[in-house]
């Protein structure tokens, strides 16, 4: 469930939010209901002080669509498979306020401040068979909705939250009774909360016992769901339209009317036009122009301002970007990630990461040495690369003389390597490569130096 922060003010409803609907509903391949109804839906509870929500139950703004999201095999991002979930409909409604559990006072607090702000839900069809694919489809559909502009779709500050409605059966027999776990605020627990409640069902089943029609919560600390009421039927709700509110009637270029203010109408057409790039297309954009791998678009697009990142360091240096891609997500990212940091609290630029690129580019400093100044560049001193190289003298040895005598130096000190390689084993010159790069602390060309081995052992 999506919040879009508009509002319905004194119940007139607010056409940005109309629009916002509308967008995400084209992106998800749905049909847009020219007329849509809002209705009443009765129930009482303490985080809603009007006693009723206006909801879209009858007529919603969109439906029938679709969202195509890729999951990995095995974990591996190298084995993709691209699966398809049915969204049933996108209706407007009101959101409700925000119930704040206070355990150790046995107390519940109630924040108002979003009760009446616009909420657009996105109701899928149930096509996901576990945690994995539930988290893959709503990862994507944020994606979606933070291209469009529709949300920024933060979850843990409660812009997008997921209903996960979980039932077992056999194969070939009707759904079983469902449990709806309510407002699940990060993807990864979403993965687990689905994932715990199949199992629950399946043992409580296995064991004779019967699974409630309920809402539950996922406890993130305990790792389980959590009863917490009896779900009302649809009876209880006492559905009704909305007096306040009269139909909401949507144009396309051809029923526009001409005497109409286009200002003061949403055109479906407009919207459709102005659509930018989903992450579907954005993602085969940077694997035609960068050359690099269909995994690796899905990790650039997947961690917010990655993208932009590593398109700054393909700009400002001279290595090709499938080298680069590299050091974005084995060494930038492990960073990252290790020190639970955002790419924008990153402390390397990625003018300082540029910069370190090109002087390895240009053989001023081995890919040792590179790493080196990464891990100075860390700590957000100030210095750039160039100044970190000069002051730890981790510049690459220009004077090929030297080279050669420590090389021939090696050569002398491994008799038996030296064997085994004129024996036919080539790959005991690597030894012998490390070796050199030890002896000159990281400060040789690898490549320059094989070529001097090569050529000394042929003498």
């Amino acid at each position: 469930m999506d919040k879009v922060l508009f509002l319905f003010q004194n119940t007139v409803l607010n056409r940005r939010c109309v629009e916002a609907a509308v967008m995400t509903g084209l992106a998800l391949n749905c049909s847009i209901n020219k007329k849509s109804l809002f209705d009443r839906k009765h129930y009482f509870y303490a985080d809603l002080p009007a006693g009723y929500q206006i909801t879209q139950q009858r007529v919603p703004i969109a439906v029938n669509g679709s969202l195509s999201y890729s999951l990995c095999i095995d974990n591996k991002m190298s084995q993709m498979v691209t699966k398809t979930v049915r969204i049933k409909q996108i209706q407007l409604e009101q959101d409700s306020g925000k119930s704040l559990h206070d355990d150790t006072r046995s107390q519940t607090l109630v924040d108002l401040n979003r009760a009446g702000v616009g909420l657009m839900e996105v109701v899928m069809e149930p096509d996901m068979c576990c945690g994995e694919e539930a988290a893959a489809a709503v990862r994507e559909l944020q994606l979606i909705l933070q291209m469009l502009g529709s949300s920024q779709a933060v979850m843990a500050e409660g812009q997008l939250r997921v209903d996960a409605n979980v039932s077992v059966h056999h194969p070939g027999e009707p759904y079983g009774v469902r449990a709806e776990v309510k407002n699940i605020n990060s993807i990864r627990f979403l993965a687990k909360a689905v994932d715990y409640e199949i199992q629950r069902q399946i043992e409580e089943l296995e064991k004779g016992g019967t699974i409630l029609n309920e809402t539950r919560a996922f406890d993130s600390k305990l790792g389980c769901t959590v009863p917490m009421r009896d779900k009302e039927g649809k009876q209880d709700y006492r559905f009704m339209p909305e007096p306040n509110l009269p139909p909401l009637i949507l144009y396309d270029t051809k029923s526009l009317p001409a005497n109409l203010n286009h200002q003061q109408v949403v055109n479906i057409d407009w919207i459709h036009e102005r659509l930018p790039d989903l992450p579907s297309v954005k993602r085969a954009k940077l694997v035609e122009r960068y050359g690099i791998l269909p995994e690796h678009s899905f990790t650039l697009l997947n961690e917010d301002g990655l993208t932009e990142f590593f398109e700054n360091v393909v700009k400002e240096t001279q290595m090709k970007p499938k080298k680069v891609i590299g050091w974005i997500l084995n060494d930038l990212l492990s960073y990252l990630k290790q020190h639970s940091l955002t790419v924008k609290e990153s402390p390397v630029s990625s003018f300082l990461l540029a910069d370190l690129l090109n002087l390895l580019e240009k053989k001023e400093i081995s890919s040792t040495a590179a790493k080196q100044v990464l891990v100075e560049l860390w700590k957000g001193e100030g210095k750039t690369p160039l100044e970190i190289v000069k002051e730890k003298k981790l510049e690459l040895i220009q004077d090929q003389n030297e080279l050669e005598q420590i090389c021939q130096a090696v050569i002398d000190g491994q008799e038996n390597e030296v064997m085994a390689i004129k024996a036919g084993n080539r790959k005991v010159l690597n030894k012998l490569i490390g070796l050199v790069q030890r002896e000159t602390q990281g400060r040789s060309n690898p490549v320059l130096v094989k070529q001097l081995l090569e050529k000394k052992l042929s003498e």
